[in-house]
């Protein structure tokens, strides 16, 4: 059985899709906001882990508070996307690559993301 393929769309600014396109840039950002975390992670299955797992998660949230416990499990909740498509701006050019990971975390501020925060890091495969 084939697995299906699942595509984030993504629209870029011309500079971010030409660097991607040119092979300079491997992840795309996206702020932690809600908008993003809808569309990027599984919060239902992610919920009830956390009832499954309360008093682990509680017990390392004691031992090690410097670390936030979604950021060990953001990639394993995500919405099960296999591919993201870019556009250049809103026209009709894209481009699609297979999409390796769904992390958070600090960007690189020369790839676009913000240096006071951070951000779901849309790592990139190999271009179909």
């Amino acid at each position: 059985m084939k697995n299906k393929m699942k595509t984030l769309n993504l629209v870029l600014k011309h500079k971010w899709y030409d660097m991607i396109d040119r092979g300079e840039k491997p992840e795309e950002y996206r702020e932690i906001k809600p908008y993003w975390e809808k569309r990027l992670i599984d919060y239902k299955r992610l919920s009830a882990y956390y009832e499954e797992h309360y008093k682990e998660i509680r017990i390392k949230q004691f031992f090690f508070p410097h670390r936030q416990p979604i950021e060990d499990i953001c990639h394993a909740f995500s919405r099960g996307y296999t591919h993201v498509r870019f556009f250049r701006g809103y026209t009709s050019t894209t481009m699609t690559f297979e999409l390796k990971d769904i992390d958070m975390g600090i960007g690189n501020p020369e790839w676009g993301a913000p240096t006071d925060r951070p951000v779901f890091i849309i790592k990139l495969g190999e271009r179909v």
